[in-house]
């Protein structure tokens, strides 16, 4: 009887069903396997999440401790090939690497050095090539070391002609710019095709020079001369000019100009005969005390000679928009790579005439004109002469104003920079409109 009736019992047990898949995963040799699993996805989706969003959750502090335990402690990312990455040259989002994570070395290299750094040439020269095969070594030897650069018209061929004969062109090299566009005419003087020659209609030299003598592109010389046209060069040679500037470390010149010379707006460029070089006048309004532009420290705009140093300084001044070049004699003397009283200087040893010679402001395509006489000027409809050369002078008298405004602004928005002679700011402001406040 006991037996019969223990049997039932384990037929009872037998029928049971079968445990389900989900009690089968929670026993425990399995709990450990799904936990690694789910972790593991956590993680993979913080990193890729990470890479979207440039953030740093907790999870990825979980993923780098756990990367980190995983590899060996000798091993490192591998590098970009060249130490820099390429994403952060990009326009879109920043990479997820932070400021902190990107070392010096890292860095990416600045515009137009996207190729290999020996591969990059930051300065050109104005030496002419030969379209055949030459000698490298002979071209070297062959460039010159200094530039004379003008902007000139045919009317004044002949004085041109005699200005380009006082520079060697074994060492100096000549740049035209041509105001008139007339090019073909000058092709009978000997030096014309070994020149330079560029042409823009009704430009000053200053357009010309902040567009074409960028201090990358006149890298070369060592001297720049931005004459005029309208010079007599009698009394002057260009290579004992430059003996007697080397001579008296002087960064910006000019030639004295003569007595005799038509205009002299500035008693501190006239001609000492008996000196060879001068720094500063005492007059009744330049008195032995008074160290402020134009009585010490000056040249003017007409025949300036600059250093490749000063050059670089002058051309970063030049404003793109006031193309006649005045107000920049009178803060020339912040380029002078040292003191202005003893860096730049007139030499009366070598000196020039100024002619006065008018000759921008020709007749305008946009001008209604009945009758030209030979002075250039135009008599309107009205009978009134009207003379292009007038409205010259008013815009180089609005360039100035215009100059200084701008100066002034710049002093005061740039606190970091401290001027050296900013005891004489007031009395080196040229107050053409007594209305005008131009003095920070």
């Amino acid at each position: 009887m006991a037996s019969t009736s223990s049997r039932p019992l384990d037929s009872q047990k037998d029928q049971q069903p079968p445990p389900s898949t989900w009690w089968t995963l929670c026993q425990p040799k399995y709990i450990t396997c799904v936990t690694v699993v789910f972790g593991l996805t956590l993680i993979l989706s913080s990193v890729l999440v990470n890479e979207q969003t440039n953030t740093i959750p907790l999870l990825d502090m979980v993923s780098s401790s756990f990367k980190a335990r995983l590899q060996p402690e000798a091993e490192s990312p591998a590098p970009n090939t060249d130490g820099c990455d390429l994403s952060r040259n990009s326009t879109g989002n920043s990479t997820s690497k932070s400021t902190e994570d990107v070392t010096s070395s890292e860095q990416c290299r600045q515009a137009g050095e996207d190729i290999p750094r020996g591969m990059v040439v930051a300065t050109t020269d104005l030496q002419m090539r030969s379209l055949t095969q030459e000698d490298e070594e002979e071209v070297k030897k062959s460039m010159t070391k200094n530039l004379l650069a003008m902007a000139v018209g045919i009317k004044q061929k002949k004085d041109v002609d005699e200005i380009v004969q006082k520079f060697p062109l074994n060492n100096f090299t000549i740049m035209l710019f041509h105001y008139d566009g007339i090019v073909d005419e000058w092709q009978d003087l000997a030096w014309s095709n070994r020149s330079i020659h560029v042409v823009a209609l009704h430009q000053t030299k200053w357009w010309y020079a902040k567009r074409f003598m960028h201090p990358d592109i006149v890298d070369q010389y060592n001297y720049i001369f931005l004459w005029d046209e309208d010079l007599g060069v009698e009394h002057f040679h260009a290579e004992r000019y430059l003996e007697i500037m080397k001579a008296e470390g002087l960064e910006i010149s000019q030639p004295a100009l003569d007595p005799e010379s038509l205009e002299i707006h500035h008693k501190i460029t006239r001609r000492h005969p008996r000196l060879t070089v001068h720094r500063s006048i005492v007059t009744p309004s330049c008195p032995p005390d008074n160290k402020a532009v134009p009585c010490t420290g000056y040249v003017e705009v007409m025949a300036p000679v600059f250093t490749r140093a000063a050059w670089q300084c002058v051309w970063h001044m030049i404003q793109n928009d006031l193309v006649h070049g005045w107000g920049i004699d009178f803060k020339i003397g912040y380029c002078a790579q040292g003191l202005r009283s003893e860096k730049v200087g007139v030499i009366d040893a070598e000196y020039i005439l100024h002619k006065t010679i008018s000759s921008l402001g020709g007749p305008q395509e946009n001008k209604t004109i009945l009758a030209q006489n030979a002075s250039n000027s135009e008599v309107g409809r009205f009978g009134k002469v009207y003379d292009p050369r007038i409205e010259v002078r008013k815009k180089s008298g609005k360039e100035l104003r215009a100059f200084q405004r701008r100066w002034a602004k710049a002093v005061r928005d740039d606190p970091a920079w401290k001027d050296p002679y900013k005891a004489y700011a007031g009395a080196e402001m040229f107050y053409s409109n007594p209305r005008d406040s131009l003095v920070p």
